[in-house]
């Protein structure tokens, strides 16, 4: 028994040695293949504890395991150590300089005015709805009183599915006003951004996919004053405090009467212009009211809607609406 612990504290001393002179994690992991391994010197020592008498193995095993667990805390801090040393670099650094930026992402530009369009909205009270791309022909024409002969139903101006119940890709957000009026009661107070899909063919100003933006207020004694005013607030916002706006008599079948919005600004003139159409608006028809439910005797309200593209475009000088859907990151990082 006395010889047999008498080779553990020199098998241990030994070992720790050799576990602190590695010079690398290659040499470490070989040095404790000799020594703690499954045909390790001190795992070997470990294995004779079979051939001691009874009585003297609790002893023996308590200062064998004593001995493993210093070896295996060395083994640790050792490799701890050269991990660390592993990761500095090779070549002396200067500390003292400015470290290398990372590239950071940014928002698409078409996100990035919808954001900004949502933020004046917000500040007017207005709240963002949604509602799906693909739409049946109720929510999307009947319910907003387009006739069924009207062109905008045609095959040669909108997407419509080969499935049952001919669904199609939703023309306008306008689809939404009629969701959102069917799941609650008045007051209303809703903005809609969102992608829809026209049969266009693509060009320089058209894409058969773009983003629009619905706006859509209901309520008691609401005018066209009211949609003056917010029309004007929103578009200072997004073009610059020196915007003006006109509306012109238009046509549209959900809003009676119906304009067309002109603005001016600094902008605009920079393109060689005085005015330019940038959305279509009115107050809501009071056939729109009726197919949901609504008296229009009670409820008055506006809607307008705009295109997202048409106001970055203006906002940044854009001349091709492609542009925006080409995913060219010298394009991009300009925004």
């Amino acid at each position: 028994m006395a010889s047999f612990l008498e080779q553990i504290e020199p098998l241990k001393q030994s070992a720790l040695a050799d576990l602190q002179a590695a010079a690398d994690l290659a040499a470490l992991e070989q040095a404790k293949g000799r020594w703690i391994g499954p045909q390790g010197q001190f795992t070997g020592l470990m294995k004779q504890m079979g051939t001691l008498p009874k009585e003297d193995r609790p002893a023996a095993g308590k200062a064998i395991n004593a001995a493993k667990v210093e070896l295996e805390a060395a083994l640790a801090a050792r490799r701890d150590a050269l991990e660390r040393q592993a990761a500095l670099p090779k070549e002396p650094t200067d500390f003292t300089l400015p470290g290398r930026r990372r590239p950071l992402g940014r928002l698409h530009p078409l996100t990035q005015v919808t954001e900004a369009i949502v933020r004046s909205f917000r500040k007017l009270g207005f709240v963002v709805a949604d509602g799906p791309e693909i739409e049946d022909e109720y929510h999307c024409f009947d319910a907003l009183n387009t006739p069924a002969d009207h062109p905008a139903r045609d095959t040669q101006d909108t997407f419509y599915l080969d499935a049952p119940g001919r669904p199609l890709l939703r023309t306008h957000t306008s689809s939404v006003q009629i969701r959102v009026m069917e799941k609650q009661q008045p007051p209303v107070r809703i903005i809609v951004p969102g992608r829809v899909y026209r049969r266009d063919n693509a060009d320089a100003t058209h894409n058969p996919t773009f983003h629009q933006v619905e706006g859509l207020y209901v309520d008691r004694g609401v005018t066209v004053g009211d949609l003056k005013g917010t029309v004007e607030f929103v578009f200072k916002e997004l073009m610059g405090p020196e915007t003006t706006i006109r509306f012109r008599p238009h046509y549209f079948s959900y809003t009676e009467p119906s304009f067309e919005i002109d603005f001016s600004s600094p902008l605009v003139k920079k393109m060689g212009k005085e005015w330019l159409e940038i959305a279509g608006c009115g107050m809501v028809h009071p056939q729109v009211f009726e197919n949901v439910g609504w008296d229009p005797e009670v409820w008055t309200g506006w809607a307008f809607g705009f295109g997202i593209e048409r106001i970055a475009m203006i906002r940044y000088g854009i001349t091709d609406i492609r542009l925006f859907y080409e995913n060219d990151v010298r394009f991009l990082r300009q925004f």
